[in-house]
Order: C-alpha cells, then structure tokens, then sequence
C-alpha cells in the first residue's frame, strides 16, 4: 500500500492531491497565478486534515519537477523536500509536461475532452515560456516519449511531420499562442491544464521501482537558466 502527496505548481495552477496506490483520494487547486507561497502550505494542510493523516503517515511526497515557471518550481520543490526533510520520507520527481499527458488521457476517458483516432494520437502538451516560445515534448498514446523536452519557438513549420498526419493533439497553457499559427485543421486543441492529479499514475510507478531523488540535492529541471530583468518603471 502506499499513499503518495503529490504537489504540482509549474505554472499559474498550485495544485494537491492525495493518492492510495496509484489512486485519487483528494484534489485541492487554484489558478490564483502568483499566489502560490501563501496557497501550497495551506492547500497541503487542509488535504491531510480532510483524510485525518499525519504527515508521518505518507509513504513518498511527489513533484512536478519542471520545466515551467522558475518561482512555481522552486516553491513546490522547497515544500516537498522540507516535508520529505521533517517526515523522513522519499521524494518522486514527475516530469510536468508528462504528468500533463496523463490528465489529458484521465480527462478523455471521463469524456470531458474529446480525442480522435486515440491509439495514432501524437500528445503535444505545452507551457508557456514567454513570447513565442514553449516548454514541450511529444508523447503517444501509452505516454512514451517521442522526443526530448524542448524550449522550441512556434513557428509555422513546428511539428510539420505530426501536422501532415493529422494526429496532433497540443493542450496547455503554452497552446493560445499556437492557434494563430498552426490551423485547426492540422491540429486539434483541447483544453487541459497541469494538475496534481497528472503525478499520481507516474508517481506510484516510480514508488513501486524504489525510483527516488535525492533529497539534499534534488533541483527543478528549469530547461532554461533564470534571468532577472529590471522593471521600467519608477519608483521615484
């Protein structure tokens, strides 16, 4: 038996979910945007108050390890290493853009999203990186990887290869800025977005296989390196 936290906060999404052997007990998110350092110790709180357990009591503490927004990254990372720290419990770190494919796969099934010619379906979930570009990665239908993640700019030619077959399917918060780009017609767009509920599956697999991080020197997988800017406008 295992019970897995799992804490996803890549992105705009802070999302919990509490998992018995690979299944959803409870789920608690907001898409606040950058409200996540006052949200994620609360929302974590209140999911284990609702199934009266102990921290003591998980078995593993999950995370979306990236790529996607840098602060998200490091306040989901910090938490789950601090609990896996005070509990003495393993850490899983759960590719996000995965973990994406899965809540796509959940959300088909349950009819929410529609999905055609399902076992042909090239899964492109995206995050958004900033202007034209985007954090993706290319899946099939069994969530293999097709490809590695990437920080790729769309343009017109992206993932011509998958377009000409018609079996693209692009959902996340990176998809808006390809709709203007790449027709409808070559690619279908669903709206899913990431959610703890996506580490679960992974998650337990990779309990099961012992497969965990090093706490003292796990780090998000940020893709790209972290640039601070300076703001134009004037305090004085």
């Amino acid at each position: 038996m295992s019970l897995i936290l799992c804490i996803e906060t890549g992105t705009d999404i802070c999302s919990v979910a509490l998992a018995r052997d690979g299944e959803l007990l409870s789920l608690l998110e907001s898409n606040e945007g950058k409200q996540h350092a006052q949200n994620l110790a609360v929302y974590v709180d209140e999911i284990l108050r609702e199934n009266d357990i102990e921290v003591k009591e998980l078995d593993a503490i999950a995370v979306g390890k990236g790529p996607g927004s840098y602060t998200g990254l490091r306040i989901g990372v910090s938490l789950a290493k601090g609990l896996c720290y005070a509990a003495s419990k393993p850490l899983i770190a759960v590719n996000s853009l995965e973990s994406m494919v899965y809540v796509a796969l959940e959300d088909y099934e349950a009819g929410i999203v529609e999905i055609e010619d399902m076992d042909s379906a090239v899964f492109c979930p995206m995050i958004d990186a900033r202007r034209m570009e985007v954090y993706c990665q290319l899946f099939n239908s069994k969530v293999e990887p097709l490809s590695e993640v990437q920080a790729h700019i769309v343009t017109t030619d992206s993932f011509i290869e998958e377009r000409s077959k018609g079996t693209l399917v692009i959902f996340g918060n990176g998809s808006d800025k390809c709709k203007n780009v790449l027709p409808e017609g070559d690619v279908h767009y669903i709206k899913v977005v990431p959610s703890a509920r996506g580490l679960i599956k992974p998650a337990f697999e990779s309990f099961l296989k012992s497969d965990f991080e090093d706490v003292a020197y796990f780090e998000p997988f940020y893709l790209k390196d972290f640039v601070a800017t300076t703001s134009s406008k004037k305090i004085f």
